[in-house]
């Protein structure tokens, strides 16, 4: 059924109708667009409880436990789902909320247009109506002054009293009369004829095809009404299955609270390594008021006087010792106070941290004062294999500058690599002193399952990507209490000034020289000369691949060159881990130095 056949004559209440569908359209839209708020604000708020939450930095060691690590875990399947929400409203506000925008923009215009031409149809109709309704006044004015005009030429033709000349003067009149008569006859008949052709085609044609085009639009309205609401469903069933699998975590972050374990950790934490009292002696008053003496944990002892004394004033009341008396128990250390050590630290190796306080947790019964040299045990060797890294690189830089002194100074690299050396000597010095405080913590009477701290760093040396060979002796070995010497800065490196090296490149980008090295640094001349160990000048080094400069780059510093965009480079060393990749210019230039590694793009061989 359309618009145009069965509701020919409902011009104004499909316009009403059609305003509203489009007021309603609007209105679902604000709809949207308040839910998308509702989901922002539920995502923030989400996010903000998460952050309240969140462990603070001195609450870290409570949450060694179980159910802690579930609820840090938890909180971030909680920011997740925040996450999901954050989606769902970004997914609405470009998935419907804007195509409900353009689609009301589009409706709004096709009606405006649409009811623009059935004004200009209704008013053409109507001013024809009026020229017939104006034709049809005048035939009718017409005819009745013709009736007029032939009653006067009867009445005078029939009076005899009248002249010839006036019976023909009504009788002219009355022949103008009627021919005026006729003529608007003729007119309205045509206005007639005209006004009955443009109704016909006006509601027949003309208005039918724009109800029809309003009847489409208003479909098309409802239409993508029923395809926002599905949509706006998919969009949140979407998202579903990240949040199930949110919803997987937390189950999981629950399972994994296990409350025997949680137990062994409480112990752990707290256990002071002491042994549990012993019994009170027998105070004998029969004996003169001698007693036996009362063994105490560490070794202490104390008489007792009287029945008042049973217990003395450095027991807790757990029977174990105070921190004070433990303080006095160790003492032995208590000597290096802050100027002490600047008297002795030139004969003892055993010296404080930078910080110049007492650190070595004397203060803590045994089994926490072990747990606690470990940790730094651990801390200062991972210190210790950063500051080996770095001056290993900075040997290798040193060693590039003397082979090639274009590219930089190489006392430029002294100073560093003296603060490294210096840093590597007072991290070995540390790492000595903390094993001499394990050994005595363990020696005094370690706890069950105790472990020796012992550490070996990997097998190929230390760096990224580095083409050091480094040998099996130079590996980085930390000191550990069988009596192993510290690493110090001859055996700390894979190779000193005068014996780093690089493996030579072979034609390809993989293929190398097995074995054979060429020296960068001073004695790069005594290696040449030496039998066993072939020499090659840094500049024969075949090129390991080509590549293309992406940017221009002005050199700035010393060693760097300069290049322009799309230039082609030859590629001499890789990147090393510093962001500088070694090149040389296209013969016959082949100019050498650094360039940005992500300034390139590189082309294997």
């Amino acid at each position: 059924m359309s618009w145009g056949t069965e509701l020919w004559d409902q011009y104004d209440n499909l316009s009403f109708h059609t305003q509203k569908g489009i007021d309603f359209l609007e209105r679902y839209g604000h709809f949207i667009r308040d839910r998308c708020l509702i989901e922002m604000e539920y995502a923030g708020k989400l996010r903000r409880l998460v952050k309240n939450y969140q462990p603070k930095k001195k609450d870290e060691e409570e949450y060694q436990y179980s159910p802690c690590k579930a609820f840090k875990a938890m909180l971030c399947e909680v920011n997740d789902l925040a996450g999901q929400h954050e989606v769902i409203a970004e997914n609405l506000q470009s998935d419907v909320i804007r195509e409900i925008n353009y689609l009301v923009k589009d409706i709004k215009e096709e009606r405006k247009k649409l009811l623009q031409d059935s004004a200009k149809y209704v008013a053409m109709i109507n001013n024809q109506v009026a020229s017939l309704e104006r034709s049809r006044k005048n035939y009718e004015k017409a005819f009745k002054e013709a009736e007029r005009a032939l009653d006067n030429f009867q009445r005078a033709d029939a009076d005899l009293n009248l002249s010839r000349a006036e019976v023909e003067k009504q009788r002219m009149n009355m022949a103008i009369k009627n021919q005026h008569c006729e003529e608007s006859k003729t007119d309205y008949a045509n206005q007639l004829q005209k006004t009955n052709e443009l109704q016909s085609q006006h509601y027949k044609a003309l208005m039918p095809e724009v109800f029809r085009q309003l009847q489409e639009l208003d479909e098309k309205r409802i239409r993508n009404v029923r395809h926002f609401m599905a949509h706006s469903a998919d969009v949140e069933r979407n998202v579903f299955p990240i949040i199930n699998k949110c919803l997987d975590g937390i189950i999981n972050a629950a399972n994994q609270i296990n409350e025997k374990q949680d137990t062994i950790l409480v112990i752990e934490r707290y256990k002071s390594g002491f042994e549990p009292p012993g019994d009170f002696p027998f105070d004998d008053l029969s004996r003169g008021g001698e007693s036996m003496p009362l063994i105490m944990p560490g070794g202490n002892t104390f008489v007792s006087s009287g029945i008042g004394a049973h217990r003395a004033e450095s027991m807790t009341v757990k029977g174990t010792m105070s921190a004070g008396k433990l303080k006095k128990r160790v003492g032995l250390f208590a000597i290096f106070s802050s100027n002490k050590l600047m008297d002795v630290c030139s004969s003892v190796k055993n010296n404080l941290s930078s910080s110049g306080d007492k650190d070595d947790y004397s203060e803590l019964p045994p089994n926490q004062r072990r747990k606690k040299i470990l940790q730094k045990l651990d801390e200062i060797q991972a210190k210790l294999h950063q500051e080996v890294a770095a001056k290993d690189g900075l040997m290798k830089m040193k060693g590039v500058y003397e082979s090639n002194p274009a590219l930089g100074d190489p006392m430029s690299t002294e100073g560093q690599l003296n603060e490294c050396s210096q840093r590597i000597d007072k991290l070995n010095s540390d790492m000595t002193r903390y094993q001499g405080l394990l050994q005595e913590v363990e020696c005094n009477g370690s706890p069950a399952g105790s472990r020796k701290y012992e550490s070996n760093t990997e097998h190929n040396g230390i760096g990224n990507g580095s083409t050091n060979n480094i040998s099996s002796h130079n590996r980085l070995n930390m000191s550990i209490p069988d009596g192993r010497a510290p690493l110090g800065e001859d055996e700390s490196l894979s190779r000193s000034a005068s014996d780093s090296s690089v493996s030579i490149p072979a034609v390809g980008l993989n293929n190398r020289y097995p074995g054979e090295t060429v020296s960068l640094g001073a004695s790069r001349n005594s290696l040449a000369n030496d039998e066993d160990t072939p020499y090659y000048d840094i500049h024969d080094l075949p090129p390991l691949g080509t590549c293309t400069a992406l940017y221009a780059f002005e050199a700035t510093s010393e060693g760097s060159i300069p290049m322009f965009d799309g230039e082609q480079l030859l590629i001499i060393e890789q990147d090393q881990g510093d962001g500088w990749t070694r090149v040389r210019r296209q013969p016959p230039n082949a100019e050498e130095g650094f360039v940005p590694t992500s300034y390139i793009s590189i082309h294997s061989s």
